[in-house]
């Protein structure tokens, strides 16, 4: 009598319980937008001035997820998690108590390194929790604790700013992280492999595993699908006011309407892309460019642009589940380090888009010329993926190649 095992099809507890977690760093990363004219002037500083917090939170995110992936090496990663889920929270805490701006900036900062050793970590626990057949889906439902943040987090955070005060946000941010550093204490088992191995000898073996052009052209593809979404959703709000005739009133509607569409991508994609990672990113970036065009020929229209910035956010975000599982595909001799540069090519599109998009801006071709450059900018992703498939699928297919397992 012979047996057969069932192929898993649900993501283990600790995926959604991580995801909470990514939430609430989502919510902290992009709850600033809705409250600096308010910061700034409680700080007396300049709107302009206040917006540093935001590029210091960036600073952060970019410098502190390879520095801490290396730092925390031989650190059991339950352990990092907890950590730095603490971190985040009394970083927080101490913004939400002083009435410095330099040290509000400086609680921007820690919080954000936080934040990239969380997420870094979240990853590489996600690889290693979920089932080989289900690892996409699990880093894309991971990812969607962020689009979740920017469905309900930033409005929330915004409300409550407009009833207590900034203050307050950050004080719900700080106690909402406590809650989810619990719940990853309890719920979210120990992965790290025990192995007693110097550090020196450890940081060598992954910083080996960074090597090869089929990582570091997934790397690529990264910054450029980040790149393509964010040149334009940063400056979607006077694109939907000053070219479509949106109501202001009526923006945070269509933002609600864009998250509700990337989270239905996100769930979309992350079914698909275990099935072939590489062709969910070249299909995900043509459907992109498509829904950009789209929005483009619908931007003088209030009526029109609205289904086509909900279309637009499904298609963009389908792909957000695979780029994620091909860096880990090809870099899983050095997870931890991986997992920090993939955490540094996320904000290195979230810094490249919107400096694009300024450029257009400056350069008085106004704020509808953001989607031919995104456009442009998904087309460089399909190039840079097009490398990818002569590198992977070209080689696979010589005569002369030895079989490989997927």
């Amino acid at each position: 009598m012979t047996t057969t095992t069932a192929t898993p099809t649900r993501l283990p507890t600790a995926v959604p319980v991580l995801a909470l977690g990514i939430f609430c760093l989502g919510t902290s990363e992009f709850m600033l937008a809705g409250l600096l004219p308010e910061m700034a002037r409680e700080l007396g500083v300049t709107i302009p001035a206040a917006g540093s917090l935001i590029s210091a939170f960036a600073i952060g995110m970019l410098l502190g997820a390879p520095i801490m992936a290396l730092l925390t090496l031989r650190l059991p990663r339950k352990v990092t998690l907890v950590g730095s889920g603490i971190v985040f929270a009394l970083a927080h805490l101490a913004g939400a108590l002083t009435t410095s701006f330099g040290l509000l900036v400086t609680t921007r900062v820690v919080a954000a390194v936080a934040c990239a050793t969380f997420w870094a970590v979240a990853s590489v626990t996600v690889v290693a929790v979920t089932p080989k057949n289900l690892t996409a889906r699990g880093l894309g439902a991971l990812i969607s604790g962020i689009t979740l943040a920017n469905i309900v987090g930033v409005p929330a955070g915004t409300w409550v700013s407009d009833h207590w005060g900034w203050q307050s946000t950050f004080v719900a941010v700080a106690v909402l992280s406590v809650a989810a550093t619990v719940a990853v204490a309890l719920l979210v088992p120990e992965t790290s492999t025990g192995e007693k191995i110097a550090i020196g000898a450890l940081a060598k073996r992954e910083l080996r595993g960074l090597t090869g052009a089929r990582l570091w052209l997934a790397v690529g593809t990264t910054v450029a699908v980040q790149s393509t979404m964010v040149a334009t959703f940063s400056y979607l709000s006077p694109l939907l006011t000053d070219v479509s005739g949106v109501a202001s009133s009526a923006v945070p509607l269509v933002l609600l309407a864009f998250g509700l569409g990337s989270y239905a991508g996100i769930t979309v994609g992350g079914r698909y892309a275990d099935r072939d990672p590489l062709l969910n990113v070249v299909v995900s970036l043509v459907a992109t460019t498509i829904a950009l065009a789209v929005v483009w020929l619908a931007a003088p229209s209030a009526v029109a642009v609205v289904p086509a910035v909900v279309v637009w956010g499904f298609a963009t975000f389908t792909v957000a589940s695979a780029i994620n599982a091909r860096v880990f595909q090809h870099g899983d001799q050095a997870p931890n380090l991986v997992a920090g540069v993939n955490v540094a090519a996320f904000n290195i599109g979230n810094a490249l888009g919107p400096w694009f998009g300024g450029l257009v801006i400056t350069a008085g071709l106004g704020y509808r010329a953001l989607l031919p450059l995104s456009m442009s900018l998904a087309v460089v992703g399909l190039l840079v993926a097009a490398a990818s498939w002569r590198l992977e699928r070209g080689r696979a297919q010589a005569p002369e190649a030895a079989p490989c397992p997927a």
